[in-house]
């Protein structure tokens, strides 16, 4: 484990693994560097990969009042780590995370894997006001399962997980903000980036995510999709880690 300060001085801990073309890997909601790591071995041969600790969650601090853009600091505080030059590769509201710090920062290559951008002529429930309510009253647990069933996760499953990743429920917060209150297309920021972009949807993924996917490929200013067959919300990493690898490599790792 290595540790960078951010701008307003959080302490971020990072992973990194193999050598190559820097990529840095952004986790989803309810996620720390570790779950990352399988896709990160995968894709290790060929890159110098970095996962880490989104502020407050496993190692990282998390300095308050949290702001959207302070997580942006901290991957530019990882970016200056690893030389200033890197791709990145977001998932879920990490995707989203990414968008944004790709809307700002100098990447050379953007993979942007099931942003959950909700429909944006469909009024948004109620469920994520419910969840930090949840939260607000230290009930993590119940906070995470209600997260977890929003995503469309059957409810035994849910029922399962929640339990060991309840310690990460205040975080869900964050990526609430990140996302936007009522987790519409954030238009402009997408024009914004200027990488060759890759968007990553599964077919048997949740409907919205797809249509997200299929939106917002047309508003990002150089950008194709890649729809993986039969695939859901979380892709086995040896079979996202090549489709990340061919889009990152084209003209990368010669430039």
């Amino acid at each position: 484990m290595e540790k960078v300060t951010s701008a307003d001085g959080t302490t971020i801990a990072y992973d990194r693994l193999g050598s190559g073309h820097p990529l840095i890997l952004v986790g989803g909601a309810l996620c720390d560097r570790h779950a990352l790591r399988p896709l990160a071995d995968e894709l290790a041969n060929h890159f110098d990969v970095v996962t880490y600790d989104r502020r407050g969650r496993g190692d990282s601090g998390d300095n308050t009042p949290y702001d959207v853009l302070r997580e942006v600091d901290d991957i530019s505080a990882l970016l200056t780590a690893v030389g200033g030059t890197a791709a990145i590769y977001g998932h879920s509201s990490g995707a989203g995370l990414a968008a944004i710090a790709a809307s700002r920062l100098p990447f050379t290559k953007v993979v942007l894997h099931e942003p959950p951008y909700g429909p944006d002529d469909v009024d948004p429930s109620d469920d994520g006001g419910q969840v930090l309510e949840l939260i607000r009253d230290g009930q993590n647990r119940e906070a995470v399962e209600l997260f977890l069933l929003m995503t469309g996760m059957p409810k035994p499953e849910a029922l399962q997980i929640a339990p060991g990743v309840a310690e990460l429920a205040p975080t869900l917060a964050y990526d609430f903000a990140v996302m936007g209150h009522e987790g519409t297309t954030p238009v402009e920021t997408l024009r914004a980036i200027k990488p060759p972009t890759l968007v990553i949807a599964g077919t048997a993924t949740a409907p919205f995510m797809l249509d997200a996917a299929h939106r917002i490929v047309p508003i990002l200013p150089n950008a194709s999709l890649r729809e993986l067959p039969d695939q859901h919300h979380v892709v086995p990493p040896e079979l996202l880690a090549p489709v990340i690898q061919a889009m990152i490599s084209i003209d990368t790792l010669s430039g």
